[in-house]
């Protein structure tokens, strides 16, 4: 076989792309450059990973241990040269609802299995499965995580006080309604600020962490002038200053049974979320990513990160974007990236206690208007109306359901507008052939597929173009059974057929079986050898069914069995 064509050895498609990079030219410049682009996206990060887990019903901690202990091992481990890992708003409602369903061990020992889910999705090398997730239901679930994420910080954003806060969408409006009574004009304010600075220093000063300085800034102000406003201190009594010791969650037979929905979902989840930075990378650096090979670093990723107490870890867009836009040469940046986090946990962490939560709102606030791709929306409505409506049902049921509910329900309707539109590309034409002493044997295919054509009415020929398969194996039987003639032979042209299944080699079975009780013989021409392989299968054999590579070998043969030569 070609060496293109050979399959990949297990080594190609695990060896992390850290030890890729170290094997070539990496020196003093790259290693510079990377340390640059890790203290970037650790400044994005560090409020980020508060504010994702305190979203998500945790204390901000597990968020820094997540993106501390699992962003490391994405980026030493990982396929993706610049994938940054740590947890991600697209999470924050499973792990809202995982935690409010099992508690925090239970949202451990969900993150711990999902991570060894995903490393068996990995090396069985299922990941590119994952990739056929229609684009119309990325968008909706993005678009519908983007509305849920913003509507959980609707609380702190107004500095509501809230005894129970909902978890289902419309609930939930309607609790932040009925407490709106008990606004608070100071955590508002705050919000207010942070969210002006963020898009203002993204216009004026794009290069500047604005994350950090808006927080920084509300911090500051809100700590100087005493306002009154909860903070990370009032309610979580600030953060460690260290990494706690590992250990394995607490588990037993039946808690992991009970557990294995959510993590499932986790998986599903951070598969599809991973492999999407990862392409992120790629379109923006030109490099290739080794998506096997990205969700076993997902997968170890995971446990370590369950093991030190933190929540799921996944490839983040945004921070492996600013990544790129950072100049990183390779892994080396994540892995420093984690590093710089951890020196910043050890170093500020009595100042985190200052933050106010209205602040860290405003910031998911922002993440979530980055999440909803307005642009994209608006080419899917205005594209097709199949994929708008994929589309709009995946983001109903993500904001109304459930968000693995919504994945399925979208790749459903995906596949079977997918499956409608393959139907509808094959076509079944009679294939109109020249007298046999027409030295040039001049084939036209413009004629109607239920016409029959030929200037030789003992034979008939047809062709069929496009995939066959049940989808569209019953138009197929239906313009064979139109056919009123009663010729000597039948040639099926398949050379156009890439592929067809079962269901088509029945139909093909059943016309063969009919020309067989009128005496008539088929001739099957160009099919691949797996189309042959699959028709003998099902019964399509001689003298039922002859076979000849070429339309013309078939012709040359039903010519033949009609002058009484009693070819074969």
């Amino acid at each position: 076989m070609h060496a293109a064509l050979a399959r990949p050895t297990f080594t190609e498609l695990f060896t992390p792309k850290l030890v890729t990079v170290l094997r070539g030219p990496y020196g003093l410049a790259d290693l510079r450059a990377d340390a640059v682009a890790g203290l970037t996206v650790a400044i994005v990060a560090l409020p980020l990973s508060m504010a994702i887990a305190i979203a998500s019903g945790v204390t901000p901690d597990r968020g820094l241990y997540a993106a501390i202990v699992g962003g490391f091992v994405v980026s030493a481990l990982g396929g993706s040269r610049f994938q940054i890992g740590g947890p991600a708003g697209a999470f924050i409602v499973l792990v809202a609802a995982t935690v409010e369903r099992h508690g925090v061990d239970g949202l451990i020992l969900a993150t711990f299995l999902s991570g060894l889910i995903l490393t068996a999705i990995g090396l069985l090398r299922l990941g590119t499965f994952i990739k056929y997730i229609p684009y119309p239901v990325t968008i909706g679930f993005t678009a519908g995580i983007a509305v849920i994420i913003f509507a959980s910080q609707l609380k702190d954003l107004l500095g509501l006080r809230l005894d129970r806060e909902p978890g289902p969408l419309l609930p939930k409006l309607a609790a932040i309604w009925s407490a709106l009574p008990s606004l608070s004009l100071p955590a508002l304010g705050i919000a207010v600020l942070t969210i002006a600075t963020i898009l203002t220093l993204r216009r004026v000063r794009p290069h500047w962490p604005g994350l950090l300085v808006a927080v920084a800034l509300a911090t500051v102000l809100a700590a100087l002038a005493g306002l009154p406003v909860e903070t990370i201190g009032t309610r979580f009594g600030g953060i460690p200053r260290s990494l706690p010791m590992p250990q394995l969650p607490a588990f037993s037979l039946d808690r992991i049974v009970e557990i294995l929905p959510a993590a499932a979902s986790f998986a599903l989840l951070g598969g599809i979320e991973s492999l999407l930075s990862a392409v992120v990378a790629d379109s923006m650096s030109g490099g290739r990513h080794r998506s096997n090979c990205e969700l076993v670093a997902q997968g170890a990723a995971n446990v370590a990160s369950s093991l030190f107490g933190g929540i799921c870890v996944t490839g983040t867009i945004a921070r492996t974007a600013t990544n790129v836009r950072s100049g990183a040469r390779g892994p080396v940046a994540g892995m420093l990236h984690s590093l710089f986090l951890l020196a910043f946990m050890l170093v500020a962490a009595p100042l985190a206690s200052f933050i106010p939560l209205s602040a860290l709102a405003a910031v998911l606030a922002i993440v979530a208007w980055n999440m909803a791709e307005k642009h994209e929306i608006a080419a899917l409505l205005r594209a097709h109306r199949g994929e708008a409506v994929v589309m709009v049902a995946t983001f109903l049921v993500v904001i109304f359901r459930d968000l693995t509910e919504g994945i399925l329900v979208g790749f459903g309707l995906g596949a079977l507008l997918f499956l409608h539109r393959m139907s509808g590309a094959l076509e079944i034409k009679a294939a109109p052939i020249a007298a046999p002493d027409r030295p040039d044997r001049q084939r036209t295919e413009a004629r109607r597929d239920d016409e029959i054509a030929g200037a030789d009415r003992d034979i008939l020929v047809f062709r069929i173009s496009g995939a066959f398969f049940f989808g569209s194996a019953a138009a197929v039987s239906a313009v064979l059974d139109r056919i009123g003639e009663h010729p000597r032979a039948y040639v099926l042209d398949l050379s156009a057929v890439p592929w067809l299944d079962s269901t088509a080699a029945m139909a093909l079975h059943g016309f063969a079986r009919k020309a067989a009780r009128s005496g008539a013989a088929l001739y099957v021409t160009g099919a691949t050898p797996a189309a042959r392989r699959m028709l003998l299968t099902h019964g399509l054999r001689p003298p039922v069914t002859r076979y000849r590579t070429t339309l013309e070998e078939g012709m040359e043969a039903a010519r033949a069995l009609r002058d009484g030569d009693g070819a074969e």
